[in-house]
């Protein structure tokens, strides 16, 4: 590669940050890395009418939550107006684009079966020919002064083939004829997508254009557009698409909140872990490998690596975490429990527990709170899925108010004698010295002896009132973290009341 790689991600604020737009922003990024080139940010705003500075904050707020940042930009793409009319305006003068007079009302109210049958004549070979395109230009010029509206559209060679070659899906052809005029500049002076794309693409020097496969067939109206510029396309690789587990696409209106990325943020999700998710949506670094770091991430991709076929985004909304990918729970679990140093998870947890309103200043600027606080964080991460497993699943070890499972309740609490023997046993810890947890152990499995019971009627019945959960880390680690101070009176308590 010759000249500089230039890549852009140029989201429409019109909502949240799809799955698909976050990949589509991380592989641009990861090839820019990879090669050392521009990554440019653009903020495709021209619809006035969706676009929102509530929707361009969301993206990049989500582009900032994976860690995907900018060289370039925003820049805006509602500030390059005045430069598309201009390329349309020397399209014009040049022959290579025509004003179209025809009503406005008269193309608005062109019924679908009309549409479609000048789609079958176009599939037939017979391509339909607006009446203006080949208008005089004196006249067209003089009927545009005298203040007739007017669309411009580009004269489409009526011959032909229109090719190019996608990095990822190899060549694309398609006959010209099934190629209308295109529509560059609305009868209200509003230029359209394609046309402005190609404008800011010219600008900004881009050389790949990375981007959905949905965009396959603007590619080859936006290739006409750079040709009658007198402009090089870029390069153009086209990914797969993501699709939900009914092999539909996934989107916005049907699947909600599945596809916007700040729903994993706020579910506990971990940055890194979703970044390294979705970047193995339709890529893959030709080997099993799965977790992988950032540095692994760049130093590994490439276009070639991308996947033809479409990726699935396997979300159940039965689950109990609706809306969640299996794998990338899978994933998330992997980076809590083992790949994030013990700094970066402590910091995670940190931001949790403030959010939830369980932190204590004393975890940081308490030298014995602060080492408590990172052992127990240690402890609860070997079994944590998301974040809020920490704020919410392990809610007992942050506030003395937690829930108590109802299941678990009912099976290790439901004879009340057990809650007697528990209550006996947590005034033989408040006396117990030292508290380890070899004492504990040893004192717990003495006393079920004496009671008569089997020690795991009381290691079960313990861990729910202690904790309010029927699963968890070792129960004599739980107590220890808990100190006896606390493992003691919640004994005595019981089971809070439901």
């Amino acid at each position: 590669m010759d000249e500089p790689i230039r890549v852009r991600f140029a989201p429409s604020p019109t909502g949240y940050l799809h799955i698909g737009s976050a990949r589509t922003a991380l592989f641009n990024w990861l090839f820019a890395r990879k090669h050392g080139g521009t990554m440019v940010l653009r903020i495709e705003d021209t619809d006035k009418q969706r676009s929102t500075d509530e929707s361009t904050r969301s993206i990049l707020e989500g582009l900032e939550w994976i860690g995907i940042d900018w060289d370039e930009g925003p820049f805006y793409q509602s500030a390059n107006v005045d430069r598309h009319r201009g390329a349309v305006e020397r399209l014009v003068a040049d022959g290579k684009a025509y004003r179209d007079f025809t009503p406005r009302q008269a193309t608005d109210d062109r019924t679908v079966k009309a549409e479609i049958a000048d789609r079958a004549r176009a599939n037939a070979g017979e391509k339909v020919r607006n009446e203006y395109r080949d208008l005089d230009p004196v006249e067209s010029a003089r009927r545009a002064e005298d203040g007739e509206a007017f669309a411009v559209r580009l004269k489409v060679p009526e011959q032909g083939e229109s090719t190019f070659v996608d990095t990822v899906y190899g060549e694309q052809t398609v006959d010209m004829k099934t190629i209308e005029d295109l529509v560059l500049l609305k009868s209200d002076g509003s230029p359209l997508y394609n046309l402005s794309v190609v404008v800011d693409d010219i600008d900004m020097r881009i050389t790949h254009v990375i981007r959905g496969r949905d965009h396959v067939s603007n590619t080859h109206k936006q290739i006409l557009i750079y040709r009658a510029l007198g402009a090089e396309p870029p390069a153009f690789a086209h990914l797969p698409l993501i699709f939900a587990p009914d092999r539909s696409k996934l989107s916005k209106r049907k699947h909600g909140p599945v596809v916007s990325l700040t729903t994993y943020r706020d579910r506990g999700f971990v940055p890194e872990a979703f970044r390294n998710f979705i970047a193995l949506l339709g890529w893959s670094p030709g080997t099993d490998e799965e977790v992988m770091t950032l540095e692994s991430l760049v130093e590994r991709f490439s276009l070639e690596g991308i996947n033809r076929a479409d990726a699935i985004f396997n979300f159940s909304e039965a689950d109990d975490r609706s809306w969640t990918d299996a794998k990338g729970l899978w994933m998330n679990a992997e980076y809590l429990s083992k790949a994030l140093p013990e700094e970066r998870i402590a910091d995670l947890v940190e931001s949790q527990l403030r959010s939830a309103g369980l932190w204590s200043d004393e975890y940081a600027v308490d030298g014995i709170r602060r080492a408590w606080f990172r052992s127990t964080v240690a402890m609860l991460r070997a079994r944590a899925r998301t974040l809020d497993d920490f704020s919410i699943g392990n809610r007992a070890f942050w506030a003395d108010d937690y829930p108590i499972d109802p299941k678990a309740r009912a099976k290790n609490l439901g004879d009340p004698r057990t809650i007697e023997l528990l209550c006996e046993l947590g005034n033989q810890f408040s006396a117990l010295e030292p508290f380890t947890l070899e004492t504990a152990e040893s004192t717990l499995r003495a006393f079920a002896d004496e009671a008569g019971v089997k020690a795991g009627v009381l290691i079960n019945g313990s861990r729910t009132i202690l904790t309010g959960s029927p699963v968890g880390p070792g129960i004599f680690e739980v107590m220890m973290a808990l100190g006896r101070e606390r493992t003691s009176q919640r004994l005595i308590r019981g089971p809070m009341d439901e």
